[in-house]
């Protein structure tokens, strides 16, 4: 009896732990949540564990960003939505292609591609900012959308991902396929694709993420307002005299919800994404 107490108010202690440790990560955004639906006057005055209990709300701060004659926020919404769907879009499409042709289609120096790869990983962002500039200037892209677009198709970090994934893939299936006389073409498409959603769920969650909060690139590759993403065009909140940090906190929860609704939505594959891409030999 007693070893089953101590196991109940272990389980109820790590319980409570994981309760008290999610409500501070998560804390924040309710925050941010919270102080969109209050008055411009009681988002600073109201702090503590009161910032979480609204004595007033209002919808102002929402209607004020959506309806502003200042900041047109549909339009770099739908800016954000393009650009970022293409990436995962395309990225999916070119990262598993190439790791496919890693794993199954051997040839000489293919051990040295994927060490390249790997080690492109490692590079940051800010080291080939200036190089990948002068690129994209060359090619007449500045202030286009292929320069949001074309220089994050590619990523390292996703062929590897895939790469892992495939490489633990039942070569049964692949086998039946050539049997019947299909290419390894056909094989990727009929057979790889429908069986890997759990793969290309995780890559396009984390493609996503990576990307919509994007702010340094945009920045400097966009500076016409018709085609700057919805980061670039909260800063415009900033600018004014009298700032509202209502309608900055209504725009910031509203560009969390794509983030919340794509890992809702593809949730069930995620963790087995993750799981089934470990590392192998």
């Amino acid at each position: 009896m007693k070893s089953r107490t101590k196991k109940r108010i272990g389980k109820i202690g790590i319980t409570l732990s994981i309760l008290v440790l999610g409500f501070l990560f998560i804390s924040p955004l309710l925050w941010m949540i919270i102080a969109s639906i209050k008055p411009e006057t009681l988002i600073f005055k109201d702090m503590g564990f009161q910032a979480f209990i609204p004595k007033q709300t209002t919808f102002d701060n929402f209607r004020k960003i959506l309806f502003s004659d200042n900041i047109n926020f549909f339009h770099y919404m739908g800016n954000s939505l393009f650009t970022v769907g293409m990436i995962v879009l395309l990225g999916t499409i070119v990262n598993s292609i190439c790791a496919y042709a890693l794993v199954k289609l051997k040839f000489p120096g293919s051990d040295f591609v994927l060490l390249v790869i790997i080690a492109l990983y490692v590079v940051p962002f800010e080291s080939v900012l200036i190089p990948l500039y002068i690129v994209v200037n060359k090619f007449g892209w500045i202030n286009q959308y292929p320069a949001l677009i074309v220089p994050f198709i590619a990523s390292a970090f996703n062929i590897f991902l895939f790469r892992q994934f495939f490489m633990g893939f039942p070569k049964e299936l692949e086998e039946a396929a050539q049997i019947d006389g299909a290419t390894p073409w056909q094989t990727f498409i009929k057979i790889v694709v429908p069986n890997s959603k759990p793969v290309f769920a995780t890559a396009a969650i984390l493609t996503f993420v990576t990307h919509w909060s994007d702010f340094m690139w945009p920045l400097i590759v966009a500076t016409d307002q018709s085609i700057q993403t919805v980061q670039i065009g909260i800063q415009y909140l900033f600018t004014d005299n009298n700032i509202q940090y209502g309608q900055i906190m209504a725009a910031l929860t509203l560009t969390t919800i794509p983030v919340i609704l794509i890992f809702l939505f593809f949730q069930r594959y995620y963790v087995q994404g993750i799981t089934s891409s470990g590392v192998k030999g």
